[in-house]
């Protein structure tokens, strides 16, 4: 049995961590060998229709077009003024498009692609997919746990690809990613199914359950973005380090919410920017002030803590453009005390994706 100390989150009851693991052993269990993460709290939506290219590409910045049958990518839903809705995964198979954002932002994001499908003026459809729960699969023992449960050799299922598993006898829709910088899977399940699947997996050796706690020190050291404190909806995609998310095509033609805002940050530049910080002292902690070594005020911390990897501090925030250059030195106020902090390139932790 296992035993989890729990959040209201999203109105959902999710657990931060489970008792045979606190969030630094599930933390560092996960880099060594797998993790069960219960993130059904996700949206996810299923979008058809022989117009839902080109209605898709109207709200996200991904080439949808040019992304292979089968292939997944990371994206962001934009608004008129450029800023970030959500961030998203969208996986293309040949008669639909698969879609999953943030719980968080549920309701937002609902109703935003529902006004934009009445202006849209093609065939176009939109499903929630309520009866599926979402289970996270990760760390390098993921693939072995999950080879055996549905009895295939999966080598040649790649990173950020997607496909239909039979596992238990349950069609799954599986992608190759996840949020830790691990290797690792994203298991779309029957509702009906996936305790039965969670506990096939957990017999397997290395696989524990995971909280919200090993979650996000997972996804911070992998330098990887938390909606409603890395981005918002004032947060452009060049600002926050997102410019590779948009499609060389999309650069040249734009046809996304806000792109008159964002293409020109592209060559002309941005008067702020995401980086990563390694932070001497007490860990620095989202609000917490960022300043140039002339004690001026530069930006501020929007996420932080330690790293069970690195054993060192670390934390991501927007700094004025021109101090985003990697070795920059800069200071952190941490309860009214100033503290050394150096620019550093993200990932923190080397990221292990099958490539």
């Amino acid at each position: 049995m296992y035993i989890f100390i729990q959040v209201s989150f999203a109105g959902w009851s999710m657990p931060v961590q489970y008792s045979n693991l606190g969030v630094l052993a599930s933390h560092l269990h996960t880099r060594e060998n797998a993790s069960l993460f219960d993130v059904s709290h996700m949206l996810q939506l299923r979008l058809s229709g022989r117009d839902r290219i080109s209605f898709l590409e109207k709200l996200v910045v991904a080439d949808i077009e040019e992304l292979p049958f089968g292939s997944s990518t990371l994206s962001v839903f934009t608004n008129e003024n450029g800023g970030i809705i959500d961030d998203t995964v969208i996986c293309k198979h040949e008669d639909y498009i698969h879609i999953v954002s943030n719980a968080a932002c549920a309701d937002k994001d609902l109703t935003h692609i529902r006004e934009e499908m009445k202006k849209f003026r093609g065939d176009v459809d939109l499903k929630v997919i309520d009866d599926h729960a979402l289970l996270a699969l990760q760390g390098p023992k993921a693939v072995s746990a999950l080879q055996e449960l549905c009895g295939k050799d999966l080598a040649d299922f790649k990173f950020m690809t997607a496909r239909q598993l039979n596992i238990k006898s349950s069609d799954c829709h599986v992608t190759r990613s996840g949020y830790t910088g691990e290797d690792g899977f994203e298991i779309g399940i029957p509702s009906s199914a996936s305790v039965q699947i969670a506990n096939f997996l957990l017999k397997y050796p290395g696989v524990q359950l995971a909280g919200l706690g090993a979650r996000d020190s997972l996804r911070l050291e992998a330098g990887l973005c938390l909606y409603g404190h890395d981005l918002d909806d004032t947060t452009t995609p060049v600002e926050a380090g997102l410019t590779w998310t948009i499609g060389k095509r999309r650069r040249n033609e734009g046809g996304f919410l806000g792109a008159e805002h964002v293409l020109p940050q592209i060559k002309g530049g941005v008067t702020r920017r995401r980086v990563g910080l390694i932070v001497e002292g007490a860990p620095a902690r989202e609000n917490a002030e960022i300043y140039n070594n002339e004690n001026e005020l530069i930006g501020n911390i929007t996420s932080g803590g330690p790293s069970p990897s690195l054993q060192k501090n670390v934390a991501m925030g927007y700094v004025k453009q021109g101090y985003h250059k990697s070795s920059t030195k800069l200071q952190v106020k941490v309860r009214n005390r100033m503290q050394k902090a150096q620019v550093v390139k993200m990932p923190f932790v080397p990221t292990r994706y099958h490539k």
